[in-house]
């Protein structure tokens, strides 16, 4: 099984990286603040004005760490990786697989058959944790729809007819989902989901955990010789990584979103943590950004079953996974891309 490294996350503004020996050290004003060997690292992720050395980014290149950028509120710049990983062979197959609309869509509804299932999970978790709390009916409805759009799935003639099925049950999910925000004194309220930019606080959350999780499953991706920009559900945009959100889709509910909600519950973070700009737009501040990025942390190393390997895995390794399951039926080795049921 493969080991699980961290990801280390820098979001002080003005930190230079850099490399001595085979280590990574992090300066701030001009004083070291971190130093990890490199063999610990899986990758690297700087958000805003963070700097580095050609040193760090040429032996970070030879030994498979990845150094992501982005803006200091999360959006992604760039990437600096070493040579393009894997067999050849694997992404020729993978490029003819995505032109064969039986595979796509077969693929796609796989994908899509385990997001609203995991979706129900999160639904059905507040019904049985806070039945007292929630609206009970409205959830409940909720999960039946979601439920009969599964079973539409079966009888989807088109990827185009699952991309539906999907926002269909998409728009369920997230109508229910202030329902799962217990405490109603803490300021955070949900009224529907909008992006690009964030509108409010739970919308902040959200979209700055997605691309945390994009990050990781990107990465495992190319780890395994999958081109993360190729995939089934998701059609093909320059400068989209569709495989990436195709396999993320098994695991925002499950993953990302609980943990915004336990963040929220617990209340672990505040709304003063956020601040508003001028075009509406919320973003975190940096106390904020730094719990969700140890939390995170935290919660990728709680173990899960996995049910197809049938072993307890860390829940950061179920990325990579993911990606060898989707490698191995690319190969033809399984008959199907079995996607992640969470239990």
């Amino acid at each position: 099984m493969r080991k699980l490294l961290n990801t280390i996350y820098v979001t002080t503004q003005g930190s230079y990286l850099h490399k001595e020996r085979e280590t990574l050290v992090v300066n701030q004003n001009h004083k070291e603040v971190l130093q990890l060997p490199l063999h610990n690292i899986g990758g690297i992720v700087c958000f805003g004005n963070v700097s580095c050395s050609p040193f760090l980014m040429g032996a970070c290149a030879e030994n498979d760490i990845s150094i992501s950028f982005l803006t200091e509120y999360g959006k992604y710049l760039a990437r600096v990786t070493g040579p393009v990983r894997g067999n050849v062979l694997l992404r020729r197959e993978q490029y003819r697989k995505a032109d064969d609309l039986e595979v796509v869509k077969s693929v796609a509804s796989n994908i899509i058959s385990a997001k609203m299932v995991n979706s129900r999970i999160v639904i059905n978790r507040s019904l049985r944790d806070h039945p007292e709390t929630v609206d009970k009916e409205l959830l409940k409805q909720a999960s039946k729809r979601i439920i009969t759009y599964q079973q539409d799935l079966k009888r989807a003639s088109d990827t185009d007819k699952i991309r539906g099925l999907e926002g269909a049950a998409a728009a369920q999910y997230f109508s229910v989902f202030n329902e799962h925000i217990i405490d109603n004194e803490n300021g955070f309220l949900f009224s529907g989901r909008n992006r690009r930019p964030p509108l409010d606080e739970v919308n902040a959350l959200l979209s700055f955990t997605y691309t945390l999780l994009l990050h990781d499953v990107r990465s495992a991706l190319e780890t395994v010789g999958l081109d993360p920009s190729v995939g089934f559900l998701h059609k093909d945009r320059p400068g989209r990584p569709g495989l990436a959100l195709d396999l993320m889709e098994e695991f925002r509910s499950v993953i990302a979103d609980r943990l915004v909600l336990s963040l929220i519950n617990r209340r672990q973070i505040s709304i003063s943590g956020f601040e508003k700009a001028e075009n509406s737009a919320v973003t975190m501040r940096d106390d904020t950004r730094k719990t969700i990025l140890t939390e995170y942390q935290k919660r990728k190393q709680t173990k899960i079953f996995h049910p197809f390997i049938e072993e307890d895995v860390p829940i950061g390794l179920l990325f990579f996974i993911q990606a060898t399951l989707m490698a191995r039926y690319l190969r033809g080795e399984l008959n199907g891309y079995p996607p992640f049921f969470w239990r």
